[in-house]
């Protein structure tokens, strides 16, 4: 405790949940961000979550694509939790926007550690770097499995966060002093912080827009944002955690007509453009011929991903909150930041 911990992408969904956990458990904080412009901002959208006025926390700029500012963001640092990624799954039109950034980022960021003698890193990776490629099955997914770069329906998100974490790895096999742990949360939900809304809390944002004239038969396996950075700090504390991947999730995996179903029964009349009408595999198929995000989604229709967060328990004592906690928590702190377009239907929470 008191110990100075560096957190990259400080206006970050899950980067933001970090800091607010590090500073609960006493830690100081520094976290980066391109433009020191955007330090106000990110102080006042923390704050509105409920870190204290006076808390230990310092800004630096430095960005994943330039090598400038890293070294003042790793001085008297004494570990680092590497969350900064671009996140964009689905359709992209260029790989490259994504799968550049991710690698060369989290090498530059590691090689700035080795560099300020800090050791310790917790990166960041997804668990699309654990289960795209494979055939659709019962297998469940864990720590041990790989996506495989080019099997079917691997997008350009799962590539970058499947190559960056390779890279992580391999660079900490040449450098034997560096205690390198890898995160690999599913999708992310949870209170939405400031007007910045997540890739997995647009799920939720879609569905109270009245934005889906039905609901993709589709699966989501979901983790609370509040427990990913728990888990965080957990491995950082933990001395077995060092050189372990770690898969955070919860349970089984939803429907997107399950998600549904728990927005419209905790937001009464606010979820009234919630649709119930699941479409037919042959409609988003048919679509998919046009549209680039229904081609996304078309090879996982009826597709469950099942996954165990069995060794975040027993190595970390990791113990996830269910789902619909987090989807609850998404829908009102939504609503109550008016950040829903169709607001006819929305009464104040």
């Amino acid at each position: 405790m008191g110990q100075l911990v560096l957190v990259t992408g400080g206006s970050g969904f899950i980067a933001g949940h970090c800091i607010l956990r590090l500073l609960e458990r006493g830690y100081r904080v520094r976290t980066t961000v391109r433009s020191l412009q955007r330090e106000p901002g990110v102080r006042a959208v923390l704050r509105d979550a409920g870190m204290a006025a006076d808390a230990s926390l310092e800004f630096v700029a430095a960005d994943l694509t330039d090598d400038t500012g890293w070294s003042a963001a790793l001085a008297d640092v004494s570990a680092v939790l590497h969350v900064a990624s671009p996140v964009a799954p689905g359709h992209v039109e260029n790989e490259d926007d994504l799968i550049g950034p991710a690698r060369e980022g989290t090498l530059r960021v590691l090689r700035a550690a080795r560099d300020a003698r800090v050791t310790r890193v917790v990166l960041t990776s997804a668990f699309h770097a654990v289960a795209w490629g494979h055939p659709h099955g019962t297998h469940r997914f864990t720590e041990d499995d790989w996506t495989i770069l080019d099997g079917p329906g691997v997008d350009a998100y799962a590539k970058s966060k499947t190559l960056a974490e390779r890279a992580a790895w391999d660079f900490a096999a040449i450098d034997e002093s560096l205690e390198l742990t890898t995160m690999l949360p599913v999708a992310v939900m949870g209170p939405v912080l400031g007007n910045s809304i997540s890739g997995s809390n647009q799920i939720i944002r879609s569905m109270l827009d009245g934005d889906m004239p039905g609901l993709p038969d589709l699966y989501i396996p979901i983790v609370d944002v509040r427990d990913v950075a728990a888990a965080h700090v957990l491995a950082l504390e933990t001395p077995e955690a060092v050189g372990q991947r770690f898969l955070l999730s919860d349970g089984p995996p939803l429907s997107m007509r399950q998600i549904g179903a728990i927005v419209r029964e905790h937001l009464g009349s606010a979820a009234a453009s919630v649709p119930t009408f699941t479409l037919p595999h042959a409609v988003v198929r048919l679509g998919a011929r046009f549209s680039p995000q229904l081609r996304a989604i078309a090879p996982d229709l009826g597709h469950a991903r099942l996954s165990s967060h069995a060794k975040a328990g027993r190595v970390l004592g990791w113990e996830p909150r269910p789902a619909q906690d987090a989807i609850v928590a998404a829908a009102h702190s939504l609503v109550a930041k008016n950040l829903v377009r169709n607001r006819d239907n929305v009464r104040r929470m």
